[in-house]
Parts: C-alpha cells; sequence; structure tokens
C-alpha cells in the first residue's frame, strides 16, 4: 500500500511526540528519505525488525539509537 504524503506528514508529528513507535517499511520510505531496500538493510542490522505473521514493523526506537551511532 502506497502512502500519501498527507498521510506521510500526519505520521510524522506522532513519531516525533512518541505516540507510534512501529512502523513499516513503506511507511519509514518518506519519513527517513531513503530507499526501502536501503531502510530495511539498516533496520536489519539494527536488530529492529519485528515479524509478526506475514506483518512486519520497524522499532523506530532502536532504529534511531542505532543511527546515533553514525554521527559524526
Amino acid at each position: 500500500m502506497a502512502y500519501t504524503r498527507n498521510e506521510i506528514k500526519e505520521l510524522e508529528p506522532m513519531v516525533k511526540s512518541g505516540k507510534k513507535r512501529f512502523v513499516r517499511y513503506q511507511e519509514s520510505e518518506e519519513l527517513y528519505s531513503v530507499g526501502l531496500h536501503t531502510f530495511e538493510q539498516i533496520a536489519k542490522e539494527a536488530g529492529a525488525i519485528y515479524k509478526i505473521r506475514r506483518l512486519v514493523l520497524v522499532n523506530l526506537d532502536i532504529f534511531d539509537e542505532y543511527l546515533d551511532t553514525f554521527r559524526m
């Protein structure tokens, strides 16, 4: 399912305020301005992936913490 820009704009404040901890790959693509494959690889490296049956969620707390390790 593709997300519209309006849906992503509504998503960003929720993520920043901590109301939304988990996102799907498609949501994160716009949120982090990276490609789907790149985000998937980084999320796997970070250990932020949760698989529930056929649903895959990414824990943004873990993902952001992992990204912070690359800060210069």
